[in-house]
């Protein structure tokens, strides 16, 4: 492995950094702090601007390279946390009761800064590099909103990156797939509004557990039953609430969950299926059931040409053997796809050691991997802004 002398010599710093951020996690659009901490170190690092607000807590940095040249490529990191309990007892937990980064967001955030004060310190490129600190990637719209804002328009880029921590590869592997890489995500929310009843006499409701939990099951056909073999789909309902006492049937229940897909008309089957099935049961049941489905996420689609880009440059911090194209998919979800649905760019995913997985209050995210990935943003744009010479 050949991280960047430079980063090498100041991975002690990046670590006290990804603690600190660790220590106080914040949900999303509640960055505060770290947004404040992350301007305060790029300007530090004498990145020629730093801009506030853009979506709420987001943050922006340019850096020009010393040759000059028009071409801009943009570098992207998450910063919001997840709402989890921490139980893993490291020094630096958590001390924000019910708020945890259980999925690294805290060292993603830290490698792009260490690509800033690198770049900053070296210029070494042609063009400008500009950096997106992205709050609320967790479901909340964080990148939906900075473009709304007008994210692209004030900092136009030509092709941008992301990356991911991934404790289920191996340490210093990277991969990344070309094409549709991430499943889109739509979240559901269902209500049934049925009648209740003392719970001694239940002939006299219409009792929206019994119904819920059939639609349940019913909901279960639209990926066993009609979706293609080929176009994978997964339907999950999360959540089932109703009732409150022991001796009453309850007037309601409400059911919740996500679709996640790659192929646009396989997700419109599905909610039309879903749909159809509330309607079914309402009328076979004779109550009332609404439903809410939003998209939350688009597919996450990596343009081929510079996914093979982003892993030749990856390749010069971790060895050819270890970076490399894949043809996996994963079923997770990441907003960074609606940034790729305007500008051309790609996703990469960073192994490092550990053996809990993402989301989960035992996650511990490995710190060796800080100045690996801070390596790969500085390579990227090194590589893909390539200094002249005269």
């Amino acid at each position: 492995m050949s991280v960047i002398p430079k980063i090498e010599a100041f991975a002690n710093d990046l670590t006290e950094i990804r603690r600190d951020f660790h220590a106080h996690p914040e949900l999303g659009f509640e960055e505060v702090r770290t947004s404040g901490i992350v301007a305060e170190r790029l300007r530090s690092y004498g990145v020629d601007e730093v801009h506030e607000g853009l979506g709420g807590t987001g943050v922006v940095a340019v850096i020009k390279g010393k040759g000059g040249g028009n071409r801009r490529v943009g570098l992207r990191a998450d910063m919001d946390a997840l709402p989890i309990e921490e139980a893993t007892g490291v020094p630096y937990a958590s001390t924000n009761p019910g708020r945890m980064h259980a999925c690294g967001h805290d060292g993603h955030t830290t490698m792009l800064l260490g690509a800033a004060r690198y770049l900053a310190d070296t210029r070494d490129f042609d063009g400008t590099a500009v950096l997106i600190f992205q709050p609320a990637e967790e479901g909340l719209g964080g990148a939906r909103r900075m473009i709304a804002e007008g994210l692209f328009e004030k900092f136009p880029c030509d092709e941008i990156y992301g990356m991911h921590n991934d404790p289920n590869m191996e340490p210093g592997q990277v991969r990344v797939t070309p094409g549709p890489a991430m499943a889109g995500a739509m979240f559901f929310d269902i209500t049934v509004k049925g009648k209740g009843s003392h719970a001694a006499m239940p002939h006299q409701s219409r009792d929206p557990i019994v119904i819920g939990t059939a639609l349940v099951q019913q909901v279960q056909s639209v990926v066993s039953r009609n979706t293609p073999p080929t176009k994978p789909i997964v339907l999950s309902v999360t959540k089932f609430n109703a009732g409150s006492a022991y001796n009453v049937v309850p007037d309601s229940a409400t059911i919740a969950g996500t679709i996640r897909y790659f192929h646009d008309d396989v997700c419109d089957m599905a909610e039309a299926r879903l749909r159809e099935l509330c309607d079914g049961m309402a009328r076979a049941y004779g109550v009332e059931i609404t439903v809410d489905l939003r998209n939350i996420f688009d597919v996450l689609i990596n343009d081929p040409d510079l996914s093979a880009a982003y892993v030749d440059a990856a390749s010069g911090v971790v060895g050819a053997d270890n970076s490399a194209l894949s043809e996996d998919q994963a079923t997770g979800s990441e907003d960074f796809a609606d940034m790729l649905r305007v500008i051309p760019g790609a996703y990469c995913w960073v192994g490092h050691a550990g053996n809990v997985p993402l989301h989960n209050p035992g996650f511990v995210l490995d710190d060796a991997i800080l100045p690996v990935g801070a390596s790969i943003y500085a390579r990227i744009i090194e590589t893909r802004l390539p200094k002249t010479t005269a």
